[in-house]
């Protein structure tokens, strides 16, 4: 059974939708700790009610930015998790950080990369004038929202559609494609090839 520790800034609904299908049976992993740059965070009150350990790293008591990666890079090592998933984490991690946890860092972005990357993704698409948008879970590199995807899921964009309604819409779908590729890790299931994310067969 896979070790999963979370990075969330801040209502963790991402979360709380992968500790549901843990808890369910579906997803065969252990939560075993929630790590927040954002003392005030909600999912805070996600992992405690769950009886999780978290531990907050508060950005803004680290006045020099090295000095909070540094200590986002301890609490990550000394979780000891086999992949550790970015729900709703709003800082970039360093590339010494991504390079030491390569293949083993997931995010949940809230468009079709590689289109409409970094914040506010719902209101770049809106603004752009697609008729589709959706999310992605892919493996984070050492660029914003670049690395190899291995979910999407697609939302079409309504005729009256504002930020709020296109993004709850798109969350929906977040909620189900992250357990999923989730799942398909922890079964060993993904291979990295390059670019591509490839989804290998069950055996047996």
């Amino acid at each position: 059974m896979k070790r999963i520790a979370v990075l969330a800034s801040g209502r963790g609904s991402n979360f709380q939708a992968l500790l549901d299908t843990i808890a369910r049976g579906d997803v065969p992993a252990v939560c075993i700790c929630l790590i927040t740059d954002n003392p005030r965070a909600y999912a805070i009150e996600r992992a405690v009610r769950a009886g999780i350990p978290f531990r907050v790293v508060d950005f803004s008591a680290f006045p020099d930015r090295k000095d909070f990666e540094e200590a986002i890079f301890r609490a990550m090592k000394e979780c000891h998790a086999d992949l550790y998933l970015l729900c709703g984490y709003m800082r970039l991690l360093d590339s010494r950080t991504v390079r030491e946890f390569n293949g083993r860092i997931m995010n949940i972005h809230p468009a079709l990369l590689p289109s409409f990357r970094g914040l506010h993704a719902q209101r770049q698409a809106l603004e752009y004038g697609v008729k589709v948008s959706g999310c992605t879970v892919h493996f984070v590199d050492e660029d914003m929202d670049s690395g190899p995807i291995v979910l999407q899921a697609c939302v079409p964009v309504l005729e009256g559609d504002d930020e709020e309604t296109l993004a709850a819409r798109i969350l929906e779908q977040e909620h189900r494609i992250l357990p999923e590729a989730v799942r398909l890790f922890c079964e060993d299931r993904l291979r990295i090839d390059g670019r591509r994310v490839m989804r290998l067969e069950r055996e047996g």
